[in-house]
C-alpha cells in the first residue's frame, strides 16, 4: 500500500528516528506513525519501518554541522563537546542555548540532513511500488527565512553604495591582511564592473534582518546591449553571521524567477565572484560549471 510523504509526516519521522526508547513505523492506511509492539509489526504493506538512525548517525550529523559552521567561537566550543566523549548530545544542546542564532541554524541543518535521508528511504519504497523517484523540496526553509528576514527589490539609487561596500568587504574578508590601498583597489574594480554593466539598471534583491541589518544581496544585469536575453551576476553576498540560514538560496531563487518572468534565458557567473562554499548551492539550483565560471538556463 502506498502513502504520501508530507512535511508533517517528515517532521514526525524525524522525531521518531531520534527517539532511542521506542521503535515506530508508518501506517500507510492513515499516513501516520504507530509504535511497534506485539500487535503491530513491520510488514512492508501496511506498516513500513523507518530509516535506520543510530547514535553514530546523530554524532555524524552534529560533526557535519560543526565543520561547516562559520562562527569560530561557537565552532570551537562544539568541537570540544564532540571530542569530550561523555554526554555529547546533552552538552551540544547546552552550548547552543547560549547562541540562539546558531541554534536556529542547527535546527534548519538537521531538518535538511534528516529529511534528505527520509526522502532517499521513501524513494526506495516508490521504486518497489513501480513509481518514479521524487525530488522532494520542503517549504519549511522558505517559511523560516521569511519569518525572520525581509526581502525587497534592489533599487540602484538607494542600495548601490551598500551593495558595493558589502561585496567589496566579502572579497577581502579571508584574513588576507591586505593593505588599505589594495582594498580600495578591490572596491574600485567592483564599482567599475557595475558601471560596465549599467550601474543604474541592475535588477535583484536585498535581504534584511528584523533589526534592519544588511543580511544579503543579489544583483544582475544584461551582459551586453545586443544580448538582452543573457544576464550576468554582478553581486551575490551573504555576511558570514547570516550564512547557513537559507538566505543565499532564497535570494538566488527569487532572482531566477524574476528573470524568467522578464523573458531572460541565460545567466552567467564569472569565476571571480564565486567562493568555494557557494558552489554546491549553484549546482543544486541548476547551474553548470565551466572554465570561466558558472551558467544556467533560466
Amino acid at each position: 500500500m502506498e502513502f504520501t510523504l508530507t512535511d508533517e509526516l517528515i517532521e514526525a519521522i524525524i522525531s521518531a528516528m531520534e527517539n532511542q526508547e521506542a521503535v515506530f513505523a508508518v501506517n500507510a492506511e492513515t499516513s501516520s506513525l504507530v509504535q511497534l509492539d506485539e500487535s503491530v509489526k513491520v510488514d512492508d504493506n501496511i506498516f513500513y519501518g523507518l530509516p535506520e538512525w543510530k547514535p553514530a548517525d546523530g554524532f555524524a550529523l552534529r560533526e557535519a554541522f560543526v565543520n561547516q559552521l562559520h562562527v569560530p567561537e561557537v565552532q570551537r566550543e562544539l568541537k570540544n563537546v564532540l571530542h569530550s566523549g561523555r554526554g555529547v548530545f546533552k552538552n551540544f544542546r547546552n552550548v547552543l542555548k547560549d547562541y540562539p542564532d546558531v541554534d536556529k541554524r542547527w535546527h534548519i541543518f538537521k531538518y535538511k540532513f534528516m529529511s534528505a535521508r527520509i526522502t532517499d528511504w521513501y524513494n526506495s519504497l516508490r521504486q518497489v511500488w513501480g513509481l518514479e523517484k521524487l525530488d522532494y523540496f520542503s517549504e519549511t526553509d522558505d517559511d523560516l527565512v521569511h519569518d525572520d528576514f525581509s526581502f525587497e527589490e534592489y533599487k540602484s539609487a538607494e542600495n548601490q553604495k551598500e551593495v558595493l561596500e558589502n561585496t567589496s568587504a566579502f572579497l577581502t574578508d579571508d584574513n588576507w591582511n591586505l593593505p588599505d590601498e589594495l582594498k580600495k583597489a578591490f572596491y574600485e574594480s567592483i564599482v567599475n564592473q557595475f558601471k560596465n554593466y549599467g550601474a543604474d539598471n541592475q535588477t535583484g534583491f536585498i535581504c534584511r534582518s528584523q533589526s534592519d541589518d544588511f543580511a544579503g544581496c543579489i544583483t544582475a544585469s544584461v551582459m551586453t546591449e545586443n544580448q538582452e536575453e543573457t544576464m550576468i551576476l554582478t553581486s551575490f553576498f551573504v555576511p558570514e553571521n547570516f550564512r547557513g540560514l537559507g538566505i543565499g538560496t532564497e535570494l538566488l531563487t527569487m532572482l531566477l524567477e524574476k528573470l524568467k518572468d522578464n523573458g531572460k534565458k541565460w545567466i552567467f557567473l564569472p569565476n571571480i565572484m564565486i567562493p568555494e562554499f557557494l558552489e554546491p548551492l549553484l549546482i543544486r539550483t541548476g547551474f553548470t560549471k565551466i572554465r570561466n565560471g558558472f551558467f544556467a538556463e533560466i
